[in-house]
């Protein structure tokens, strides 16, 4: 334990994206815990919330996490956006790796997310009001685990790849 790296952020902030080039480049396997929850469930985010509730899913979010934590392997973690939200996670975070904070302004993110189906917090509402209500809440919480933060709202996704690996090696 202690050698992962682990990405959180609002979504839309790029850990996704950021998780699979980390991974090429490091040569090390990614989990995305969305993608594991909609495998291990069987149904997508949304239908998981409609169906069982925002809290079976943090649920899933946690148990997923603990089990990629607490092995010998490291791994590159893209986390959910409010994976945060429990101090057990942010605990097992900050004892486990490298936590990398991706953010981009609520404007930057909104316009990144508004249209995407898959996105349950956002269903039916103004995505900008949304994301400002969710940076306020959360932006705290990924400052209290983060060791970097990156705006990927002002670095490409290379420049991003390349600022934490530079800051993984030193």
């Amino acid at each position: 334990m202690g050698s992962n790296i682990i990405l959180v952020g609002l979504m839309g902030s790029g850990k996704s994206i950021l998780g699979k080039q980390l991974a090429s480049r490091l040569s090390l396997k990614l989990i995305d815990l969305d993608d594991e929850i909609v495998s291990q469930a069987g149904k997508s985010i949304p239908e998981i919330f409609r169906d069982e509730g925002e809290q079976s899913f943090r649920d899933m979010e946690s148990e997923i996490l603990a089990k990629a934590l607490q092995t010998e392997q490291a791994y590159i973690i893209a986390t959910g956006g409010g994976a945060v939200l429990s101090e057990d996670n942010r605990l097992l975070m900050k004892q486990a790796g490298s936590v990398i904070w991706l953010g981009a302004s609520p404007e930057i993110l909104a316009k990144r997310i508004t249209g995407d189906s898959n996105r349950p917090l956002l269903a039916e509402i103004d995505p900008l009001a949304k994301m400002k209500a969710l940076s306020i809440e959360r932006n705290p919480l990924y400052e209290e685990v983060a060791d970097l933060y990156v705006d990927t709202g002002k670095l490409t996704d290379e420049e991003a790849v390349a600022k934490i690996i530079h800051f993984l090696s030193d």
